[in-house]
């Protein structure tokens, strides 16, 4: 899986993209993540990639002409069976969950476009951008963030990056349900002791006990998760019990 992100800070995003995980993924060629400069790609003494808007208002916009030159400049020797599909971050897109970010891992290359300021022209949107995506209602300074969201997310869905598809398939919101509560050494921290069940061995039951604790954190916090869950999962209807035989009764004598 293939990177390509467009922004005015590539230190930024480098930076947060070489540690832990992702990290480690990229030093072993799992995945590739590139960080281009958008500054570069100016076409004036003072390498100005911003311009006040027509209209009047607050604040600057990204220019077209520069955007325009620096994606040009990544897809240019690209193969051309190569799946690929390019992303404005912005807050006017879709908001992006695990079913995007599992769409998303179908291409072979993803191309980030990282927002400044006003955001940028509405020309190169419409010109370059495949989907426009959001990470939440929320105002950020710029897209590198959000970008660094979508890779991670991503990015972990891609065989290799973590030890088993289970580490993904069972986390939180993956599974369609929020995790259950976990535990580790100390068996009692300050009074505080482990669920006695986690102790047991017995790993039917634990599985049973975190199934539960999923369905009550999720019914408290994500009724709309809830929901979803049990459409996809309807509770088994329970067997009538059966009632007790009597023996019949005799008429009291001898």
């Amino acid at each position: 899986m293939k990177f390509d992100i467009l922004t005015l800070f590539p230190d930024l995003v480098d930076s947060i993209l070489s540690e832990s995980i992702i990290g480690r993924a990229r030093a072993a060629g799992i995945i590739e993540v590139r960080a281009h400069q958008i500054r570069d790609f100016a076409c004036n003494k003072h390498n100005n990639v911003d311009d006040t808007p027509y209209g009047g208002g607050n604040g600057m916009v990204m220019a077209a002409p520069p955007i325009d030159r620096c994606f040009k400049a990544v897809v240019a020797d690209l193969p051309a069976n190569e799946s690929r599909r390019t992303v404005y971050l912005s807050p006017k897109g879709t908001l992006f969950d695990q079913a995007t970010a599992k769409r998303l891992a179908g291409y072979d290359r993803l191309i980030l476009l990282c927002g400044h300021y006003e955001g940028v022209d509405q020309r190169t949107i419409d010109r370059l951008v495949d989907e426009e995506i959001s990470i939440g209602d929320y105002v950020l300074t710029g897209g590198e963030l959000p970008a660094c969201i979508l890779v991670d997310a991503v990015s972990r869905l891609i065989d290799g990056v973590l030890a088993s598809p289970e580490c993904h398939e069972e986390e939180s919101i993956a599974s369609g349900l929020l995790e259950y509560p976990q535990y580790t050494r100390p068996p009692v921290y300050e009074g505080d002791e482990v669920p006695a069940i986690l102790l047991s061995g017995d790993h039917a039951k634990i599985d049973a006990w975190r199934l539960e604790r999923s369905l009550e954190l999720t019914k408290e916090r994500r009724p709309d998760l809830y929901e979803a869950y049990l459409a996809l999962h309807p509770p088994k209807p329970q067997k009538p019990k059966k009632k007790p035989k009597t023996l019949p009764q005799g008429d009291g004598e001898d």
